[in-house]
């Protein structure tokens, strides 16, 4: 393995020098850089981020957090409901990489202790975190905004001197997805959504109600059930509305992962999409094209979410906090909606 001292004798400059440039810690000439960074490459060198942390130098380590506090992250990304953040994930890892970072995902739950996450990351000497789909309820977020270690949150809100925070238009998605259905002719339109509390699903929900009051539709309470953002959960609230109403002519899911668990309620009630029901999803997740029938849904741009991510946090370390981001959404209409039989 190449050393330090040896891209120094390549380059002729000195062990200093190098470190300057490779660390970015200080301003050197642009002809001196060229040429330690050539000279690194050539022999293959790699610096040993953990000992330039600990020397002082600035830290190329960005820590990924997700959903609660208590939680196992990784494991958790295997449950159906978590399905959407696997693409975010890869392409906040390919902005990372990129901008020469490192991820770090701490792999074990911490207390309830609001200080506890906010220690954690300082003992691991990062430069900053990605705190994605955190409950509004998670005592991090308060600790991290106040703590001023750089941050940004993703699918969660939380803003100060050095946090900020990058979501999709969750409202106007929902309000493009309902007058599509609206348009096509449907009237009598069932919602299965997901938790309240999480800012996704208030604005999702909101955009469904403004759709809805514009056109005229009042808003049809027992057509509205709840669920857990799971396949599974959506699956149960949606037999359990088809066991109390069988006169709506759609079904609006949250997520897509959701309108899966309804297709199968639907189809073993003995209905056919989009014949007898149609039904639209949100996220655009890649099963979405696969299903029977493709799934009509709201796509979110997880590489524009993943990129505004890391570009906003790469702002903060440097000492620019940005403005909170929100990312347009689009309809992509497939073959699970279609106009209401006469």
């Amino acid at each position: 393995m190449a050393t330090s001292e040896e891209v120094a004798r390549l380059a002729g400059v000195s062990r200093a020098t190098v470190s300057r440039v490779l660390s970015g810690t200080a301003k050197v000439r642009d002809t001196t850089r060229i040429r330690v960074e050539a000279a690194a490459a050539s022999l293959g060198y790699q610096p040993d981020v953990a000992a330039q942390s600990l020397s002082g130098a600035r830290s190329k380590v960005i820590a990924l957090g997700f959903f609660a506090n208590d939680m196992w992250t990784l494991s958790e990304l295997a449950r159906p409901q978590y399905h959407f953040y696997l693409n975010l994930l890869h392409h906040i890892e390919a902005a990372t990489a990129e901008a020469g970072y490192d991820l770090l995902v701490p792999s074990r739950p911490t207390s309830a202790a609001s200080d506890s996450y906010v220690r954690l990351l300082r003992s691991r000497r990062v430069a900053g975190t990605i705190m994605v789909a955190c409950p509004p309820g998670d005592v991090r977020i308060q600790a991290l905004v106040e703590s001023r270690l750089p941050t940004v949150f993703v699918d969660a809100v939380g803003t100060g001197l050095r946090a900020t925070w990058v979501a999709s238009d969750n409202a106007d998605g929902a309000r493009q997805i309902t007058e599509h259905l609206l348009g096509l002719g449907h009237r009598r339109i069932a919602r299965i959504t997901g938790t309240e509390t999480d800012p996704a699903g208030r604005d999702r929900l909101a955009g469904i109600r403004a759709a809805l009051a514009v056109a005229g539709v009042p808003e049809d309470p027992g057509l509205a059930r709840k669920s857990d953002w799971s396949t599974e959960g959506a699956y149960r609230a949606a037999v359990d509305l088809l066991e109390t109403r069988r006169d709506f002519t759609a079904v609006i899911a949250e997520s897509d992962m959701m309108a899966i668990g309804i297709l199968r309620a639907l189809n073993e009630h003995g209905l056919r999409v989009p014949d007898d029901v149609s039904v639209t999803g949100f996220d655009d997740i890649d099963l979405a094209a696969f299903i029977l029938p493709p799934l009509t849904t709201v796509r979110q741009d997880t590489q524009a979410m993943g990129s505004a991510a890391v570009r906003a946090l790469l702002g903060i370390i440097q000492g620019a906090t940005p403005p909170p981001i929100v990312l347009p959404t689009e309809v992509v209409v497939r073959r699970s909606t279609a106009a209401p039989r006469p």
